[in-house]
């Protein structure tokens, strides 16, 4: 299907809007429709066909053939998680964001703890192997390895430069424990989280082992209907404009697609909806996040003793409480209060734009939130 030219607000108006502290809102500008169009438009990678993907695809390749048999045992199994980058695992990638998070996990850990202990060596062997692959001649992007000083960092971070497509992607390879295995059912065995929350709480390390569930928070958002993904879209702009315009830490991206899909499971519930009502709807949500506590039980709920105790006290925790719906531990709302007050504050000022109101100057309506 064609897509139709996305209507802009004239340069002055955008620029009066940028100065005002909003940045480039054209995009909410426009019936819905037209803004649900952009949004599609906007937020299309590359594709598969695309030569980033071909490119990256044949690094993999690359990276395993003819490695040596550690490495190869290493990596076995790769998967992948993408959060800003050209393409996505959960389909809410921004076009032109270019961050991305590859999670590799690893044949030979038996617990959390194996992990934290011996990411160090995954990291420095990975570290080596993409150095070597640097250096051979068929490998046609550029490979920036980034050294970290920290004694065992969680992460190894490098940039692939694409010339040809005047492109650079920003990877964190983050080593994990295997512990869902070949994810084919719908929900993980309790005995897993039982697991988890021991280890965590013994350790005191809760969160740190997030990414061994990457594919269950994958599903969670890719199950959304496609206009939902569109709102997510729109919530991730509007961030990364408060991020940019602030350059202070502010809560997490990941729990703003959340909040979005609270917003939407509670207040509509429909695949065809008024994007702009809920883009007004989540704005709302962030103005009002000391009274936030949001969980699922899609994944993890309060069938077993021990994982019911454990999640009523990370309920009892002081708010905003965002629980991540694949790892009980995980708060992703955080401890960042003074985060969450400068993104309420660029909140209430979007929500008083005149392309957030109706045609009488009166604030649009939202869904009711319980």
């Amino acid at each position: 299907m064609r897509i139709p030219q996305p209507v802009s607000l004239s340069p002055q108006i955008n620029q009066r809007i940028s100065e005002n502290g909003c940045g480039d809102v054209s995009i909410y500008h426009k019936p819905d429709s037209q803004i649900y169009r952009r949004l599609i438009h906007e937020c299309t990678s590359l594709g598969k066909e695309g030569e980033f993907f071909t490119r990256f695809t044949e690094l993999q390749h690359n990276f395993l053939k003819n490695r040596p048999p550690k490495m190869k045992s290493l990596n076995r199994r790769v998967k992948h998680r993408y959060q800003l980058g050209g393409f996505s695992g959960k389909g809410t990638a921004l076009k032109g964001r270019s961050d991305a998070d590859l999670v590799v996990f690893l044949n030979n850990l038996s617990s959390f703890e194996d992990q934290l202990n011996r990411r160090r060596e995954f990291i420095q062997e990975i570290q080596k192997q993409l150095c070597t692959l640097q250096c051979e001649e068929h490998i046609r992007v550029k490979i920036d390895v980034l050294t970290s000083r920290l004694p065992n960092p969680r992460a190894l971070a490098f940039t692939l430069h694409f010339p040809r497509l005047q492109q650079e992607v920003e990877f964190d390879v983050l080593p994990a424990y295997d512990v869902l295995g070949q994810l084919n059912y719908i929900k993980p065995d309790p005995q897993i989280y039982s697991r988890l929350i021991h280890e965590c709480t013994s350790l005191g390390k809760e969160v740190e082992f997030s990414t061994c569930f990457t594919e269950l928070q994958r599903n969670f958002l890719k199950r959304c209907p496609t206009k939902l993904k569109s709102l997510i879209h729109l919530v991730k702009h509007w961030y990364q404009l408060c991020k940019e315009k602030l350059g202070k830490p502010l809560p997490p991206q990941y729990a703003l697609e959340l909040l979005t899909v609270h917003a939407w499971e509670c207040g509509s519930g429909n695949t065809e909806f008024s994007i702009d009502q809920g883009f007004r709807t989540v704005l709302e949500l962030v103005t009002k996040y000391r009274q936030l506590l949001i969980y699922w039980t899609k994944y993890c709920d309060f069938q077993d003793q021990y994982i019911s105790s454990y999640l009523l006290s990370q309920l009892r925790r002081a708010r905003p409480v965002i629980l991540d719906p694949a790892d009980p531990t995980g708060n992703v709302a955080g401890l960042n209060s003074e985060g969450w007050r400068q993104l309420a504050e660029e909140a209430v000022a979007c929500l008083q734009y005149a392309c957030l109101k109706r045609w009488d100057g009166c604030l649009g309506g939202s869904w009711n939130v319980p």
